[in-house]
């Protein structure tokens, strides 16, 4: 007869709640990498909001409701629960794929947290305010990210979730829990509950990211994960009991339902790794195991137009790629929606051939509508290259490397491009941030009037503004 004594924490629990807790961030490239991962962020999501399927799912639970000293939503004229406010910024944070991006074992996009996080500091900082307290500032924000990112970016460092079927955004489920308890003040217990309570949760399939159920869930999962991380932190607020072995409990623990009976492996301790070495995606909206493989197509196509060639003259192109990419984004087939499409390598390197782009409009029906993407995309092969998954996996270099050959009808051939790290690494910081800074603008440009830009960008881009800066102050700068 098995005992009901309660056990201790789990390690992995504990070690999330003590750093969330206890570690202070020192790292002055953490900080000022996560400004521009706050920036690009709420940019990507003011660009979404000009996509009705991503608009459609915004807004409160029930048309009109109110609610005072809410959370109000960036771009829109929402101000809802933290909760609702979570689902609508983190749905528009992810929905055009072009936000940050981690790639280990696991990949993920870590700044989907900031849906969580936000929504969260935003309403603690309109509360206090109508209380006579001090509210958040964006230094506890930019903290909050840092700390979410390095929790979910570790874990996936060594653990692969998409191998047992599990998509990624129970890491951003669980990131977000730990950050939020902390910002709402729950003790060392009430946080342990909270980070249990989201490993106990049934965690999403990731059908929805593969074919042939590839569909706009993929869009929403990370707005889902970090809005249901707010509302389990809530509940533990109220003294809500937590599951001290919700990992490692045999038969019904997490590591034996979900994770082969395997448990997790860690290479490092949590610090700021993590945000001082994020991907940032900056020049295309594309699966980022995709990024350089666009690039090197962009390439191409100037290649193409000196030498006077045609799409049409292709034989054959051959993408030498990481396994990480064939097993996520290599597709045949017919592609049947536009999450569909930013899933798929062929496309995403069948249109710069074709176009010189790559821009969120060119997933939707009216663009894949023209026959030479297909047609293009039959002639498009993967080959893993070992070396490429293995720098790809390496610690000190994270490679995100593809390399793409044309081969023409006549028995020409274009000397291969390849391309190692996209613009938006670590290693291309100073070519990728002006570009970055430049793509905020571009978004900004798309919801505000010129004054309204000026306001938010004078202390968006000062690193020491943009800190001192009440929660709710800044959030207002984005409201319509």
């Amino acid at each position: 007869m098995k005992s009901a004594k309660r056990p201790d924490w789990d390690k992995v629990l504990v070690d999330i709640v003590e750093y969330v807790q206890d570690y202070a961030i020192t790292s002055r490239i953490a900080y000022e990498t996560a400004r521009n991962c706050l920036i690009d962020t709420l940019g990507c999501g003011l660009e979404a909001l000009e996509y009705p399927a991503c608009t459609k799912l915004l807004g409160p639970v029930v048309q009109g409701t109110m609610v005072p000293n809410g959370a109000k939503v960036p771009g829109t004229q929402f101000q809802l629960d933290p909760v609702q406010a979570a689902f609508n910024i983190g749905a528009m944070i992810r929905w055009l794929d072009f936000n940050d991006t981690w790639l280990a074992a696991e990949w993920g996009h870590p700044s989907d947290n900031l849906g969580g996080i936000l929504a969260t500091a935003d309403w603690l900082s309109r509360n206090a305010v109508a209380a006579g307290k001090k509210p958040l500032t964006m230094k506890d924000v930019l903290a909050g990210m840092i700390k979410a990112h390095e929790i979910q970016g570790c874990i996936a460092l060594e653990n692969s979730f998409n191998k047992v079927g599990i998509d990624h955004v129970v890491l951003v489920k669980v990131a977000s829990t730990a950050v939020v308890a902390h910002m709402l003040g729950l003790s060392r217990e009430e946080m342990l509950n909270t980070v249990s309570l989201a490993w106990v949760d049934g965690q999403s399939l990731r059908t929805y990211r593969h074919a042939p159920n590839t569909g706009s869930r993929k869009s929403w999962a990370a707005g889902d994960a970090t809005s249901r991380a707010v509302r389990l932190a809530l509940m533990a607020r109220t003294g809500e009991m937590g599951y001290p072995s919700a990992l490692t409990a045999k038969t019904w623990g997490f590591y034996d339902v979900l994770f082969k009976g395997q448990p997790f492996k860690f290479q490092r301790d949590y610090a700021s790794y993590v945000m001082e070495n994020i991907l940032f995606k900056i020049s295309f909206p594309a699966e980022f195991h995709a990024q350089t493989a666009v690039e090197a197509a962009m390439a191409l196509h100037e290649q193409l137009k000196t030498a006077g060639r045609s799409v049409d003259e292709i034989a054959k192109i051959t993408i030498r790629t990481h396994e990480a990419c064939i097993r996520i984004i290599d597709k045949k087939g017919p592609l049947t929606n536009p999450a569909d499409r930013d899933h798929c390598i062929q496309y995403m390197v069948a249109v710069p051939l074709i176009f010189g782009r790559l821009t969120a409009a060119d997933y939707e029906e009216d663009v894949a509508a023209d026959t030479r993407i297909d047609a293009l995309r039959e002639k498009i092969v993967c080959v893993e290259d070992p070396a490429f998954t293995k720098d790809y996996h390496d610690p000190e270099k994270r490679s995100i490397a593809n390399a793409l050959t044309v081969e023409f009808k006549d028995g020409g051939k274009m000397k291969e491009v390849a391309v190692e790290y996209p613009i938006g690494h670590a290693r291309r910081r100073k070519e990728g941030i002006p570009l970055l800074e430049a793509k905020f603008r571009r978004n900004l440009a798309r919801r505000f009037p010129a004054k309204q830009q000026t306001l938010i960008l004078d202390v968006s881009l000062d690193q020491k503004k943009l800190e001192a800066m009440p929660v709710h102050e800044y959030v207002d700068l984005y409201v319509i």
